[in-house]
């Protein structure tokens, strides 16, 4: 397992989502991507794209007013 991490705080909706599809398209199957954003509508964003591709949100968290998300690629 290989993780990597993405920052995305400094772009706005859907950019955050949109970097972490290519981001992840580049990994290997079981490689973990983590990455942050301070968008609020990622929240929603990043719950639906795990359902609708069958990656794995493995966590979603909010500190401050930076939301986390780790995603395991299928």
């Amino acid at each position: 397992m290989v993780k990597k991490y993405l920052n995305t705080n400094n772009l706005d909706c859907p950019l955050p989502l949109l970097k972490a599809k290519l981001f992840l398209s580049k990994l290997s199957a079981g490689d973990v991507l983590e990455v942050t954003a301070i968008d609020p509508t990622s929240w929603e964003d990043f719950a639906s794209y795990a359902k609708i591709s069958g990656n794995k949100l493995l966590q979603a968290s909010k500190k401050k007013n930076i939301f986390i998300y780790t995603i395991e690629k299928k």
